[in-house]
């Protein structure tokens, strides 16, 4: 079936070259497709309605996966509200524009978790997404993308374009980014322990009070997801993309020490913000409609992106550029 819905079609993925983007690419050649663009943002500015508009002239695509983001941590948020506002709204509304005059069949747009109200109840159920304000240091991200979610269903509404919206937990794994002013905090905590062991060091600092709680998803999963919803979902009704469970950032930094092998403390910086107080997701929706379910098991999921980045250090990484969480 997944090979069939593929056979043919013309796929345009943005952010095709990033940390979830490659794996969605990856899933579509594994999958047959054969006509898969996945353009560098070197090379078509998604802020640009004309750049877009001589993209879909040049390429008609059948299908958008829309997974271009500007994304980062809870400080990369707090330095750049107004660039991750702007930058995944523009880019959202004006690719969705687009691709609707252009007549293309199926719109694709990962959205994010940090759409979802500061408190609400765990598990995330999607029918809960506005039933409060977004937790501050991540709202303006939050909310681009909860617009074009709007966008999406107001579309369906009014010109029948089939525009469908997940909304995945924070993403990890192999190819993720590194950079310590961006990454998030998996990646972030990885570079902390493995770094720290090699100098020697005695302690890491790690932001926050440890006591929120997070859920994740790795990447490859999460490709799999955007790619099953693609080939069976056509409803107006946001899905979560999750792994169903729920793990403190203090147990999840013990994890990563004893998974690395660093032999030293962790010294907790109470000054720093600890976001959102607790983000796990109701993943039933994902079951339902599309037959979704994580497989990869979390210690196993980390095993392997510590692997990576101690693999892949120094080389610097191609897929850095693009993602879909906060």
């Amino acid at each position: 079936m997944a090979e069939l819905f593929w056979k043919d079609k013309r796929v345009l993925v943005t952010g095709g070259a990033g940390f979830l983007g490659s794996f969605v690419v990856d899933g579509l050649r594994a999958r047959g497709c054969e006509h898969i663009i996945a353009p560098r943002s070197a090379e078509v500015d998604l802020r640009q309605d004309a750049a877009i508009a001589v993209l879909l002239d040049r390429e008609n695509p059948d299908v958008v996966l829309h997974l271009a983001a500007v994304v980062g941590g809870i400080g990369a948020n707090r330095e750049n509200p107004g660039r991750f506002l702007y930058d995944n709204l523009i880019m959202g509304a004006l690719l969705m524009e687009q691709a609707r005059v252009h007549g293309v069949a199926k719109f694709l747009t990962v959205g994010t978790i940090c759409a979802y109200p500061k408190f609400t109840p765990v598990p995330f159920k999607e029918d809960d997404l506005w039933n409060g304000y977004p937790e501050e240091t991540n709202a303006p991200y939050g909310l681009a993308k909860k617009l074009l979610l709007v966008q999406g269903q107001a579309y369906r509404q009014q010109y029948g374009f089939n525009a469908i919206h997940l909304l995945p937990v924070n993403l990890y794994g192999p190819r993720d980014n590194f950079n310590p002013d961006s990454s998030h905090v998996i990646p972030a905590l990885i570079k902390k322990c493995v770094d720290a062991q090699e100098a020697g060091a005695e302690s890491i600092s790690v932001w926050g009070t440890g006591s929120a709680t997070r859920e994740f998803l790795y990447a490859e999963d999460a490709a799999e997801g955007i790619l099953m919803a693609a080939e069976q979902y056509d409803g107006s009704d946001p899905v979560n993309l999750g792994a169903g469970f729920e793990i403190s950032i203090k147990d999840l930094a013990e994890l990563i020490v004893k998974l690395t092998g660093f032999e030293g403390s962790i010294a907790w910086d109470a000054t720093k913000p600890d976001g959102q107080p607790r983000r796990s997701l109701d993943t039933s929706r994902a079951e339902r409609y599309f037959g979704f379910k994580a497989h990869t098991g979390f210690e196993e999921g980390l095993r392997r992106t510590i692997e990576w980045y101690r693999s892949h250090r120094g080389a610097g990484s191609e897929y850095s550029s693009s993602g879909a969480h906060c």
